[in-house]
């Protein structure tokens, strides 16, 4: 998990966690932080810490994310929105319901 600053984007998830933390201004404060995520999320494995420019993220991230669901043809049939808000998983499985062949197909 991910603990997102409050004075940034936050998750459902990191609020259940009750990890409250501002936005580093120094690696110091960024190293401290992961320290912090560490102990109350009782991890056990070592921090990767970026450098506040995010250089690792932006050379590696896969944003946008999205979900596509392809027709038999190859043609795109369903794109969602950027994720992670983005996806609707009752929207595509309305789409893949219409895709996918026979009356049998279900999904839940």
């Amino acid at each position: 998990m991910e603990a997102h600053p409050v004075d940034a984007w936050q998750d459902d998830d990191n609020l259940k966690e009750k990890i409250s933390v501002g936005s580093p201004k120094t690696l110091d404060e960024r190293c401290a932080l992961a320290e912090t995520c560490l102990t109350k999320l009782t991890l056990k494995i070592p921090p990767l810490v970026d450098d506040l420019a995010n250089s690792t993220e932006i050379a590696y991230t896969a944003w946008p994310d999205r979900i596509y669901v392809l027709d038999r043809e190859g043609n795109v049939a369903y794109k969602s929105y950027p994720g992670p808000f983005g996806f609707k998983p009752a929207e595509m499985a309305d789409v893949l319901k219409r895709v996918l062949p026979g009356p049998s197909a279900q999904l839940k």
